[in-house]
C-alpha cells in the first residue's frame, strides 16, 4: 500500500503511470486497505488479530474464539477475492510498465506487485489449514466444538469466494444477478429436458443425450448456463458461463428420486409443463442440492 498504491499519487511519478491505470487504483488493489485496517486495529475487546492468535500459544483452546468473534470481519476477504479477476485483468494490461518497475526497484523487492496481491487469497485458505491441523490434535478436549465451528466459518467464506468467482463469469443474463438473493450453490450437471408442449420428436431426442449445464441456485431463481472455457492470451483458461434459461424458485417443484438412477432428481415448472431431469456426479452432491432447494421452497 505504501510502496505502490500511495506512489500512484506521487507527483514525481505521475508521468510514468500508464493511461490504462488512470483512476483505477481501487480496481487494482480492491479493498486491500480494508484488510490492512482489519489486521491493524483493535476489534472491540479482541485486540489485534495476530497478537491474539500469538497469545494462544499458551492457551491453544482459545484459538477458535479469535476466529469466531471476527466472523463478520473476515468477510472482507470475500469482497477482495470477488474483485480479483478485475484486478488481474488490469495487471495483465499494465503490469510491465515502468511505473511498477520503478516502485519495485525502490522497495528492493524480489517479487513484483502481483505476488503480493495474491497474498490475501492465499491467507484465507491458510486459515482453514491451521484450524484443520488444530482439530487433528484436539480430540474431544476443551475447545474442540469451537474449533469445528471456527473451521466451518472459514470454509463458508472460502465457499462463498469460490461461488462468487464463478458468478462473476456469467454472461448473457439480462437481469441483475445481485437481485436474485444469496447464491446458495453452483455446480455442473447432466440435464435432460422434457417439455409437454411442442413436437414429440424433440422430446424423444432430448431424452437420450444430456446437456452439460452449470447451475446457479439463488434464493429467488435457478439459472441454467453453459460453461465455455476460453484461452486468454496465453494465460490459464478462464471459464465463462453463458446464460441459457432460468426458473423462478417460487414456481418450481422437485422430485427427489428418479427411477433407475439414485444420482438423478427432477425440477419441474408450472405443474410439470417443463421437466428438468438433473444428474449429479454423486449421491452426496445430489442430497446437498436437494436439501438446499428444499430450504428455499419451504
Amino acid at each position: 500500500l505504501q510502496g505502490y498504491a500511495s506512489e500512484m499519487d506521487n507527483p514525481n511519478l505521475v508521468h510514468l503511470i500508464p493511461s490504462a491505470l488512470q483512476n483505477k487504483k481501487e480496481i487494482l488493489f480492491g479493498n486491500l486497505p480494508e484488510i490492512y485496517d482489519f489486521h491493524n486495529r483493535h476489534v472491540g475487546t479482541g485486540g489485534i488479530f495476530l497478537k491474539e492468535i500469538e497469545n494462544c500459544i499458551e492457551n491453544p483452546e482459545l484459538l477458535a474464539r479469535c476466529f469466531l468473534k471476527r466472523k463478520e470481519d473476515l468477510q472482507i476477504y470475500e469482497k477482495y477475492c470477488q474483485n480479483k479477476p478485475r484486478s488481474e485483468a488490469l495487471w495483465r494490461q499494465c503490469g510491465d510498465s515502468i511505473f511498477f518497475q520503478e516502485c519495485q526497484r525502490k522497495l528492493d523487492h524480489k517479487l513484483s506487485l502481483d505476488a503480493y496481491l495474491l497474498k490475501p487469497v492465499q491467507r484465507i485458505t491458510k486459515y482453514q489449514l491451521l484450524l484443520k491441523e488444530m482439530l487433528k490434535c484436539s480430540k474431544n478436549s476443551e475447545g474442540t466444538a469451537e474449533l469445528e465451528e471456527a473451521l466451518a466459518t472459514v470454509l463458508d467464506i472460502i465457499k462463498a469466494v469460490n461461488d462468487s468467482m464463478h458468478q462473476i463469469a456469467i454472461t448473457g443474463y439480462e437481469g441483475d444477478v445481485s437481485e436474485l438473493g444469496k447464491l446458495l450453490m453452483q455446480g455442473s450437471f447432466n440435464v435432460w429436458t422434457d417439455h409437454k408442449k411442442g413436437h414429440n420428436k424433440v422430446k424423444d431426442l432430448a431424452r437420450f443425450k444430456p446437456m452439460q449445464r452449470h447451475l446457479f441456485l439463488y434464493t429467488k431463481m435457478l439459472l441454467f448456463c453453459k460453461k465455455r472455457e476460453e484461452n486468454t492470451d496465453g494465460h490459464e483458461k478462464t471459464a465463462s458461463y453463458s446464460f441459457k434459461n432460468s426458473l423462478k424458485m417460487s414456481t418450481v417443484g422437485i422430485t427427489e428420486n428418479v427411477k433407475g438412477d439414485n444420482k438423478k432428481f427432477e425440477i419441474w415448472y408450472n405443474g410439470r409443463e417443463e421437466v428438468y431431469i438433473i444428474q449429479a456426479s454423486s449421491v452426496e452432491l445430489k442430497n446437498t442440492w436437494i436439501s438446499e432447494i428444499r430450504k428455499v421452497l419451504t
